[in-house]
């Protein structure tokens, strides 16, 4: 082994012991992501859907609210009538309505777009927490635009 090779080890071993004890070693090692989410206390396919997220690393937590109050919420933040399906969560700044895939909620949060955030209108069957992907119909997910206006972030095919 010659000096060079010797010397570029010892830099590569320090750098990783020095970030293994800093602070960085949370991003380093994927911090997880908050999320919060509100929903019926009583809707099994919301809590299927939570499950997802917390099987994927995001660290959810979960607030009981029903009827006109939870309408309310989704109005007061931008989630336009016809984008509406049954739970909704904040992520990061983001409200993510409905059954919507994790892999897109991270491009969001990659992306950073200014808008309001993502949702899947109604409960497609197949969509995460909604049946067997399998089985899936055919949906799409959309970006809510802070004007109110919605284009279409992703699609999904019928299985």
């Amino acid at each position: 082994m010659t000096q060079g090779t010797l010397a570029r080890r010892a830099i590569l071993i320090g750098g990783s012991a020095l970030l293994a004890a800093s602070p960085l070693r949370a991003l380093a090692q994927g911090a997880k992501t908050a999320i919060h989410v509100l929903k019926d206390p009583n809707c099994g396919c919301c809590s299927a859907w939570i499950e997802i997220l917390e099987n994927e690393g995001f660290t959810v937590t979960t607030e009981p609210i029903a009827g006109t109050q939870l309408m309310r919420y989704k109005s007061e933040n931008g989630i336009p009538q016809e984008m509406i399906s049954c739970h909704t969560a904040r992520v990061e700044g983001y409200m993510i309505e409905g059954h919507v895939p994790i892999a897109d909620i991270r491009r969001l949060l990659y992306k950073r777009p200014d808008s309001v955030g993502l949702a899947v209108p109604g409960m497609p069957y197949g969509s995460p927490g909604m049946g067997p992907e399998s089985e899936r119909e055919a949906y799409e997910v959309f970006l809510i635009n802070r004007d109110g206006s919605v284009e279409v972030f992703a699609r999904y095919a019928a299985a």
